[in-house]
């Protein structure tokens, strides 16, 4: 039962992701790491399937095998985290919520800004 849960939501964070492609406000790398993580513990075939992707296939790799992820990941999810503050601050958020959504979004920001953008070849 629980195969099954896992593998309806990543299913929703590959649709998620895939919408993140056309529409700026929704990231697509989160959904679409998350779906793999998801993949990986309900079904093989679905996960072999998201990693030869050709779109969503190098960013994974790049993740699982390097820890990279891209200049541009890093910048629209920065992007989608100035949006968020600014409307917490503009929707007038009581205080102890903008305190609890800053905390988080700045600390996704510091792990986020801590991974490298590009492959090391060393590795």
């Amino acid at each position: 039962m629980l195969k099954v849960f896992y593998l309806l939501i990543a299913w929703l964070a590959v649709l998620l992701g895939t919408v993140g492609i056309f529409l700026p406000l929704l990231p697509t790398t989160p959904f679409i790491l998350l779906a793999a993580v998801l993949f990986s513990k309900s079904s093989p075939r679905f996960a072999a399937w998201l990693e030869q992707h050709r779109t969503f296939g190098p960013l994974l790799n790049d993740w699982q095998q390097h820890g990279v992820v891209s200049l541009k990941a890093k910048c629209s999810a920065t992007l989608m985290v100035a949006i968020s503050a600014g409307l917490m601050l503009w929707m007038e958020v009581p205080w102890f919520a903008r305190i609890a959504a800053g905390t988080c979004l700045l600390a996704v920001m510091v792990f986020l800004w801590t991974r490298p953008s590009v492959k090391n070849s060393s590795r």
